[in-house]
């Protein structure tokens, strides 16, 4: 296969597109997308002050190098979780990475800041470790961005996990998750505004352009995801992305343009949580009553 752009040989095949490209167009190709989910969705601008949610895996690191390249203003934010190993690890890739660009990549503690490491939150508040995971990095993104003055928090979320969202939220008819999926949710009371610029990359383009841009990233899932609904969703999606090449970009973009509309796009009223101000349905957030509900039980 050539490419579709200079007619030399190429090293990747983009079957929705039915499009071929050399590492210098397929980056160009990359940064295009991006450029357009910024645009189409109007995301940011480039005046705002970014920062990005870096896990070391190749999506965020993917993102960062594409924001920069671009010009923007992103800065990185890497939590540390606690799972034995993988944590550190990761932590390696994203701080060579920052090192090698000259970018600003803050670190957190979660087990310093909290007592506890998320497997052992998890194990204390008999909750599953996914669902604590994402309770206690929202806190700490949301505090961060919050107290540095940072205008939006941008995650690596590709067309792969989105589809895949949407698609276990029709299953489940979740009608609110529904009506307020978005590659943008702005600011809300007590929360910073986040947005998803790789919606129109595959994980298999973003693996692709580490690979063409050197960034060396984690390859190994985490540990604690193993057994997670979303990866069946993936599966049935992939299956059906081979019969149909585009599926995955048609059901997730076609959604966006022409079925969001048709859900109630309810927004809960939220208020300052009591105790870390930050925004919530309730008097207390989910944060603050899982680390109290350690505490409990650590005591006992």
């Amino acid at each position: 296969m050539k490419c579709v752009t200079c007619g030399e040989p190429a090293i990747i095949d983009i079957k929705r597109h039915n499009a071929g490209f050399c590492a210098h167009h397929f980056i160009e190709h990359v940064h295009r997308q991006v450029e357009r989910a910024i645009s189409s969705f109007r995301l940011f601008s480039e005046n705002d002050r970014l920062l990005v949610a870096v896990s070391g895996g190749k999506d965020s690191l993917a993102l960062w190098d594409i924001l920069n390249s671009l010009g923007y203003n992103a800065e990185g934010l890497y939590l540390h979780l606690g799972i034995e190993g993988y944590s550190d690890r990761s932590q390696q890739k994203a701080e060579a990475f920052a090192t090698r660009e000259k970018l600003t990549l803050h670190c957190i503690d979660v087990q310093k800041e909290t007592g506890f490491s998320i497997p052992g939150l998890a194990h204390r508040v008999r909750f599953e470790p996914c669902s604590v995971c994402g309770t206690v990095k929202r806190y700490f993104m949301n505090r961060f961005a919050a107290t540095h003055g940072f205008d939006l928090i941008l995650t690596g979320h590709n067309l792969d996990d989105e589809a895949a969202t949407l698609l276990g939220n029709l299953l489940h008819w979740q009608m609110g998750y529904l009506g307020r999926q978005s590659p943008l949710l702005p600011q809300k009371t007590g929360l910073s505004g986040k947005a998803k610029p790789l919606v129109r990359l595959t994980e298999r383009e973003t693996a692709a352009y580490t690979v063409v841009r050197g960034i060396d990233y984690i390859i190994e899932d985490c540990p604690l995801s193993k057994g997670a609904t979303s990866i069946g969703y993936k599966e049935a999606l992939n299956m059906l992305e081979n019969l149909s090449p585009g599926t995955k970009h048609h059901f997730l973009l076609g959604f966006l343009k022409r079925g969001k509309a048709l859900f109630p796009g309810d927004t809960p009223q939220l208020s300052p949580c009591k105790n870390c101000g930050q925004g919530t349905t309730g008097e207390i957030c989910s944060f603050c009553r899982i680390i109290e509900k350690a505490a409990r039980n650590d005591s006992d």
